[in-house]
Formats: C-alpha cells, sequence, structure tokens
C-alpha cells in the first residue's frame, strides 16, 4: 500500500514502469491491499485495534495496531505531500500523492469503527478510478509530447483541449476539490476517523494533519494544471498538430470523468450498495 516507511520502491516503479503498469499498481493493487488490509483488520484484529485518541476517557492511548498505523498515518501524509511538491516527473509526482493518499485511508482503519469499513472502500473506489483517467491522459500524451516529465506538458492544452478538460477533473478529485467525489472521499475518511471513540474528540490530532496537507496536496495538483495551461510551449511544440487519439481511450476516460462528477453530487449511489453489502 505504500505507507511510510514502507514506501520506498513507489517513486522510481512509477516512474520506470510504462504509465499502463503505473495505473494497474495505483489502481487495482492498491484497491485489492486495502480490502485485504480492512477485512484483516477490521475483522481478524478488532479486539486488538487499541486506542490513540484524544478525550477517550483517562487512558487516551491503548496498545494495538491503531496507534502504530495512526503514525504511519501522519508520517505518509506529511512526507507523502511535501515530497510531490519538487517533483518535476508526472509520474513521479503522482506517485508521492499515492502515500499521502495511503495515508489518508488509514485515517479511517485506525478510527476501527462502524465508519471505517465503508469509508475505505467508497475512497479507494473512487481514488482507483480517478488514477485510471490521470494515468490514461499520461499515457495518451507522453507518447505525443516526447516524455512524462512536466516540461514536455507545457501548454499541452492548446493541441489537446479535451484530454486536458478531462486532466482537471482528475487532478481536482484527488486534490479533494468539491463537488467530485475525492472530495466526499476525504470526508467519510476524516469523519470515521473522528469518530474513532465515539463522542469524544477521537483522533481529531490526526485529521487535522489529513487536513492541512491535504491543503498542502493543493500547490502541485494545480501546478500540474498550470503547466498543462499557464505556461508557454516550447517552440517545437507551439508549431505541432492537435493531439489526437483512438475513440477506444477516450471514451473510458471520458465515463471515468462523468462518474467521478456524478458521484460527487450522489455519492449515496455508490456508498449504499457498499454499506448493504457490507451488511
Amino acid at each position: 500500500v505504500a505507507v511510510v516507511p514502507f514506501h520506498l520502491w513507489a517513486p522510481d516503479a512509477y516512474e520506470g514502469a510504462a504509465a499502463p503498469i503505473t495505473a494497474f499498481l495505483a489502481s487495482g493493487s492498491k484497491v485489492a491491499s486495502f480490502v485485504a488490509l480492512t477485512k484483516f483488520l477490521l475483522i481478524g484484529l478488532a479486539p486488538a485495534a487499541g486506542s490513540m485518541a484524544w478525550g477517550a476517557g483517562n487512558a487516551p492511548f491503548r496498545p494495538g495496531w491503531a496507534p502504530f498505523l495512526a503514525v504511519l498515518a501522519a508520517l505518509s501524509m506529511i512526507w507523502g505531500n511535501l515530497a510531490a511538491i519538487g517533483q518535476t516527473n508526472l509520474k513521479r509526482l503522482l506517485a508521492y500523492s499515492s502515500i499521502a493518499h495511503a495515508g489518508y485511508i488509514l485515517v479511517a482503519l485506525v478510527g476501527a469503527n462502524s465508519w471505517s469499513a465503508p469509508a475505505v472502500y467508497f475512497y479507494v473506489t473512487i481514488y482507483a478510478l480517478t488514477n485510471l483517467g490521470a494515468f490514461g491522459i499520461v499515457t495518451a500524451l507522453a507518447n505525443k509530447v516526447g516524455g512524462d516529465d512536466l516540461i514536455y506538458f507545457r501548454g499541452v492544452w492548446k493541441r489537446a483541449p479535451g484530454l486536458t478538460v478531462l486532466m482537471l477533473f482528475f487532478m481536482l478529485s484527488l486534490a479533494g476539490i468539491p463537488p467530485l467525489a475525492g472530495f466526499f472521499g476525504k470526508f467519510y475518511l476524516f469523519a470515521a476517523g473522528l469518530h474513532g471513540t465515539g463522542p469524544h474528540l477521537g483522533l481529531l490530532w490526526l485529521v487535522i494533519v489529513g487536513v492541512l496537507f491535504s491543503a498542502v496536496s493543493f500547490y502541485y495538483y494545480l501546478k500540474v494544471l498550470k503547466v498543462f495551461y499557464v505556461q508557454p510551449p516550447g517552440e517545437s511544440a507551439s508549431s505541432a498538430s492537435l493531439i489526437s487519439i483512438c475513440p477506444c481511450q477516450r471514451w473510458p476516460m471520458v465515463i471515468i470523468a462523468l462518474l467521478i462528477f456524478v458521484l460527487g453530487w450522489a455519492p449515496f449511489l455508490l456508498l449504499d450498495p457498499i454499506r448493504d453489502w457490507l451488511r
């Protein structure tokens, strides 16, 4: 799941692998890993969860797996977001972003309550769809512009206006901007953390870390959009023709963008089936 300190493989693997393989690493494998981890912790090891919550009576700290994961969640959110800021390769940037998102997901698991599993499954589904879309854009454009470093994507909206609009959707959803589905995914994760100890403050300290560093992530997601939309293209790109891709590549990304938009306005369309399935 690429949480700190077990994340060292992710940036090099994301950057070095072909974009379709990277898309699978960032979506399919993460969904499977977190579904398995959620079942293992919340069902198999529920009595051994422990606590690292504020305001939980006279003993806010109880040993178990929850305090350990709380520390990993905080480290992942902090390091993933800070490291992504300085990246110049788009796939490597998304790799560090995935570390931060793993930290967000751990917030819900640390809460270890009835909100946790639905929040995790909702979020990993949205995150997987968004990453598939984002890496689909990277795959389509990188072959046309010459590489996947950010410098190659300068002013690419002039050559691929439709694809860059889709990338706008995906970046804003990853950043957690309402009313896209990524916002409600993060909201449910942090709500699960806050309900970690019932009527008490719960994991407020961890949720504060998540909110603060989620705000930090706006910088590098907007940096990607700035490269796409604001920075002028190079001389060779200025005179290049419009980028055209096969409909079999375009339409799956359009459908994913529509799903992200619809689930942002009506998250219950996915959340209710997840809750029914968990019952």
